[in-house]
């Protein structure tokens, strides 16, 4: 992807979560210069990938297959050897119509995932076999606390308001439709490092033409900017 495409989505889309009433902390703002000057006090936000994150899955078509992400919150993947600090993550998410995410599923991570507003979001099931494969059997699910079955391959439409609970290793596909949903997901322990499995081969950070300096910077920006201990870049 060329960093002025991913300039422009992150623009268009921080006005987009605006507009429905949610907002940013303020080291989404950071400049690259401003991640220049920092020390170890933003560790925390490097070491657990916390920000901006824009993906097109590889697939070089990132309207048609593709997501923005921002991570508000998360703890380490140690934390759930050691039940210590933060055992959870938050993220909220930018979902346009038709823009699909592949299918995959998580071998940890339960997650809920919440319209927050917008247009309806439509996910789509299946339990996944041994083997990682796709199986025939009713996929369970909670929405909003009410148990539901739903068979495979078929699709759960969430209204704004409206969330599903996946349990880890449930294969799921969503996109938006009617118009761009703002999409939260609250979890255990995100980890986009070793926890996803996509059931088609997807690239989950996109190698980035530098045609222009960055708006802000991603999470995978951060080894290139935070550099606690040198002189600012």
């Amino acid at each position: 992807m060329k960093r002025s495409q991913i300039n422009a989505i992150m623009r268009d889309a921080n006005a987009f979560i605006q507009a429905q009433g949610f907002y940013l902390p303020p080291f989404a703002y950071w400049t690259s210069q401003g991640w220049a000057t920092k020390t170890e006090e933003a560790r925390e936000i490097v070491e657990n990938q916390l920000g901006w994150d824009i993906t097109d899955f590889g697939s070089g078509d990132y309207q048609k297959c593709g997501l923005l992400l921002f991570t508000l919150r998360n703890g380490s993947p140690r934390n759930w050897e050691t039940l210590q600090g933060k055992l959870y993550a938050e993220k909220i998410m930018v979902v346009g119509v038709d823009q699909v995410t592949p299918l995959h599923f998580h071998w940890r991570k339960m997650e809920d995932i919440i319209n927050r507003g917008g247009g309806e979001l439509v996910v789509q099931l299946h339990n996944a076999t041994a083997a990682e494969d796709l199986a025939d059997s009713d996929v369970t699910v909670s929405i909003d606390g009410v148990r539901r079955v739903v068979k495979a391959r078929d699709a759960v439409v969430l209204s704004p308001g409206e969330s599903i609970t996946l349990p880890p290793q449930c294969y799921h596909k969503f996109w938006g439709t009617r118009s761009r949903v703002l999409v939260g997901e609250v979890s255990l322990v995100n980890d986009d490092r070793t926890d996803n499995r996509f059931y088609e081969p997807a690239g989950r950070f996109p190698e980035i033409e530098e045609d222009e300096p960055p708006l802000y910077l991603l999470c995978s920006d951060y080894p290139r900017y935070y550099r606690p201990g040198h002189a600012p870049l």
